[in-house]
């Protein structure tokens, strides 16, 4: 795991986490079956962080440089905010979800593994990245996590972020409280 100095002051300002999917969401292997069906995997603690993040109020994009209805579905399932697929250029799509929510680059942070991540990722205010991330992806991070693309590593930067905000302990009592209802968490822990 690599965390720089300023790492912790950037991640509490953010209010919104824009994910790269194949190799960051998956991990970046692409299945297809005889008939030509596309399949993806995606990490079950990945996606509960993701609800976990929402339940704070801290929204979620999607930019990728590939289409797919996997990532359309699995998008949906989360109530991921902004979705933009088939984006070769990240940059624009980055400066509209930008525009979309009313945010500066320091309140968004960007969840990488590639070199074509790069345009967005130097431009956020906190940069993270997958443990099998591209070493210049990885030299631009101020996050990387212990865990690959696909395998649990959105979570680690999930919890990183919400640790710096003063929110993970929250979460926590939130599950541990005999009264807590998790009824609606529950019915998106996926």
């Amino acid at each position: 795991m690599k965390i720089s100095g300023d790492a912790l002051d950037r991640a509490k300002k953010v209010k919104l986490i824009i994910f790269d999917v194949d190799g960051v969401l998956t991990d970046g292997g692409i299945y297809h079956s005889g008939n030509g069906e596309l399949f993806k995997a995606f990490h079950c603690r990945d996606g509960f962080g993701i609800t976990l993040l929402h339940s704070c109020g801290i929204k979620t994009a999607i930019i990728t440089g590939r289409t797919s209805t996997m990532t359309e579905w699995r998008a949906k399932e989360l109530n991921i905010s902004a979705v933009m697929q088939g984006q070769m250029n990240k940059r624009d799509a980055y400066k509209k979800i930008k525009m979309q929510f009313g945010l500066s680059d320091d309140e968004i942070a960007y969840v990488a593994d590639d070199l074509i991540d790069l345009p967005v990722l130097v431009q956020v205010g906190f940069r993270a990245a997958v443990g099998d991330a591209a070493p210049e992806v990885v030299d631009r991070a101020h996050f990387v996590a212990n865990n690959f693309g696909g395998r649990g590593a959105v979570r680690e930067v999930i919890e990183f972020i919400l640790k710096a905000k003063g929110l993970w302990q929250e979460i926590i009592e939130r599950y541990t409280t005999p009264e807590f209802d998790d009824k609606e968490l529950t019915a998106l822990n996926r």
